[in-house]
């Protein structure tokens, strides 16, 4: 959970209308949802909302609000941007109880470049996911999930299943085991690959050489054109004369 804390009021005025009074007076209307108690209209300073946002940890932590000294947790579910100046507009807030299950998008950060063998070699990193999205109980959420390829050869990757999760926390996708990053050979391909290419198009080749079947002739030679016949032992070569002074 983050050290996030923000005053809320209730908003009486619901609709459009109350939303842009709301704004005019400086503040971000929202709604407060989920648990036992049902939907209430809520106002945020905005000053603390947009503070909250720029820490980074306000769209995948839980903070808390507090009205009228009552505290509770709760999660950004949702929160509109203005398309103009980007600035915080409504939110979306659920709560969430301690131990609680939520759904978060938690960002990757990749270590061990310098000492990987692979990128050594000249090989790239690829990053297949720059977050992975987790269950997690609501107050034991990661900041981020620290991926190390150290060690990591051209044509290898790293899985989810090798990832160390915090306690209760699994990922969203469960029917398989998901790549998060690799490191691949030149031109975006394996070396691997790229020698097994090569050696079935020399298979290919050769076997195309070694077949009397395959309508091609040895280097340098042209193959008879397809329905050819020996020319006839009496006749001139087509296109000729016959010799001088010859008669039928």
């Amino acid at each position: 959970m983050s050290d996030i804390l923000l005053n809320v009021e209730v908003r009486e005025k619901t609709g459009k209308g109350g939303a842009r009074e709301s704004r005019r007076a400086g503040k971000i209307p929202g709604i407060l949802y989920g648990g036992e108690r049902g939907p209430i209209a809520i106002t945020l300073e905005r000053k603390e909302v947009v503070k909250a946002v720029k820490s980074g940890k306000f769209l995948s932590h839980v903070v808390r609000i507090s009205h009228k000294g009552e505290v509770q947790s709760v999660f950004t579910k949702d929160i509109q941007f203005h398309p103009v100046t980007d600035e915080p507009e409504h939110l979306d807030l659920y709560r969430v109880e301690a131990g609680q299950l939520i759904r978060v998008s938690i960002p990757v950060r990749i270590t061990g470049e310098a000492t990987s063998p692979g990128l050594k070699r000249g090989g790239t990193l690829n990053v297949v996911r720059h977050e992975v999205a987790l269950l997690c109980p609501a107050d034991t959420i990661p900041d981020e999930l620290v991926i190390s390829i150290a060690g990591l050869e051209i044509g290898e990757t790293i899985k989810i299943s090798s990832v160390s999760l915090p306690e209760n926390c699994r990922p969203v996708i469960s029917d398989r085991d998901f790549t998060i990053a690799s490191v691949q050979g030149r031109g975006g391909k394996d070396d691997a690959d790229d020698k097994a290419e090569s050696d079935a198009a020399s298979a290919a080749a050769a076997a195309s050489a070694a077949d009397p079947k395959s309508g091609k002739a040895a280097a340098g030679g042209k193959a008879p054109a397809a329905g050819a016949k020996a020319p006839a032992g009496g006749k001139a070569p087509a296109g000729g004369k016959a010799p001088a002074g010859g008669k039928k």
